[in-house]
């Protein structure tokens, strides 16, 4: 029933979105022409060749991508709290923002003319995945075996310097800060180029989360106990952060920083059905996807023609939720 609903939601989801946006295309009409695209079903809407081109080059692909990245985002959210045993863990925990970050920021500082604008996606997901990286190694070497204390201060220290370094370069030109603060807000608008580009990634990351979703509940019991029950805690911790850190990698790639998403999902998920990872990690999936098409459709329309930056959009949903997080999570170490 949860899976059903989770999938009703997500659908319903798209559709408004596909429905509505800043365009002045009546709502029957694009939902005519979406009828009109599916095999064997004829429903002429009456819409002008920029229109239909409109719906399909711009808003499906649109929406599609957004349920992409929030479904990889929620779902790496919902991992990386596995494995760390921590609600307030989230996709960005080990670095990927500020790899991610601070490689489209030399991207754009270095490169020049057409180029950035193919280069950005290929650095970003290099800058994600190096920052990772970069501490779950600073980890090993601070305390062998990876635990979970160590990782999250190394995350901490590699993020901090990346940051730093992203400041610097920023500094050197100055002219571009609105175009490096656009990426690092979030957008979804790439189009299907972008889409095909996250496809297989998202597809082999959300399917090694969810085979360790049994196990990521074995893990919940701590480490000792994990080890004595016959699970090698080293290796499981390693492929789910593996899996978690290319989904987001991905989904920054493609989308930029969105924020909270990895936060809030995985708790609604939580509060509604339960806490195994075997039901967290598939709910928090479409979850994700349905609360990142509902930003985008806000982002699009409550500006309109303007738009806001979607992950604005997520900050003024997920700011207070994670203060409302905070306290819950306090409240129950007392």
């Amino acid at each position: 029933m949860a899976a059903l609903t989770a999938v009703g939601v997500l659908l319903a989801s798209a559709f408004a979105a596909f429905l509505v946006g800043a365009a002045d295309i009546p709502p029957g009409k694009a939902a005519l022409q979406l009828l009109d695209w599916l095999p064997f079903v004829s429903a002429d809407p009456g819409l002008a060749p920029v229109e239909q081109g409109l719906l399909w080059e711009l808003r499906l692909p649109r929406v599609l991508l957004a349920a992409v990245v929030g479904g990889l985002l929620a779902c790496a959210g919902a991992a990386y709290q596995g494995v760390f045993r921590n609600p307030l863990a989230d996709p960005y925990l080990l670095g990927a923002a500020a790899g991610a970050g601070l490689a489209t920021t030399a991207t754009v500082v270095f490169a020049r003319g057409d180029d950035q604008s193919l280069m950005i996606p290929a650095a970003a997901f290099a800058g994600a995945i190096g920052g990772v990286l970069l501490a779950y190694a600073l980890g090993n070497i601070a305390g062998p075996g990876g635990g979970t204390a160590t990782l999250v201060l190394a995350g901490v220290a590699v993020t901090s310097f990346l940051t730093a370094v992203q400041t610097f370069l920023q500094q050197l030109r100055v002219e571009e800060l609105q175009r490096i603060y656009s990426w690092i807000l979030g957008n979804v608008g790439g189009g299907w180029s972008q889409l095909g580009l996250v496809a297989p990634y998202a597809a082999v990351s959300v399917a090694i989360m969810l085979l360790h979703g049994r196990l990521l509940d074995v893990l919940s019991v701590g480490d000792d106990e994990a080890a004595s029950l016959g699970l090698n805690v080293a290796r499981v911790r390693f492929a789910v952060l593996l899996a978690a850190s290319l989904a987001t990698a991905s989904a920054v790639a493609v989308s930029g920083l969105i924020g909270f998403v990895g936060i809030v999902v995985p708790h609604a998920v939580r509060r509604l059905a339960g806490g195994s990872y075997r039901v967290v990690l598939p709910l928090s999936l479409l979850g994700g996807g349905a609360f990142l098409v509902l930003a985008d459709l806000l982002a699009r329309t409550v500006l309109a023609p303007a738009e806001l930056p979607i992950g604005v959009v997520t900050a003024f949903v997920g700011a207070p939720f994670f203060v409302a997080v905070l306290r819950v999570t306090r409240r129950a170490g007392a």
